[in-house]
């Protein structure tokens, strides 16, 4: 059961690796990272 759980982990991993490669998405996870980034911001004022 192990040996399966970790080839299912594995070939996830390899997807979400994958798709974060394309040039669209990357721009969704930038997006995303700066929506949070800004109300973290908002939150705690350094």
């Amino acid at each position: 059961m192990s040996i399966m759980r970790k080839v299912a982990a594995l070939g996830i991993a390899k997807k979400v690796y994958d798709e974060a490669r394309k040039p669209q998405n990357q721009a969704r996870i930038k997006a995303g990272v700066a929506k949070v980034q800004a109300a973290r911001a908002k939150r705690q004022p350094r």
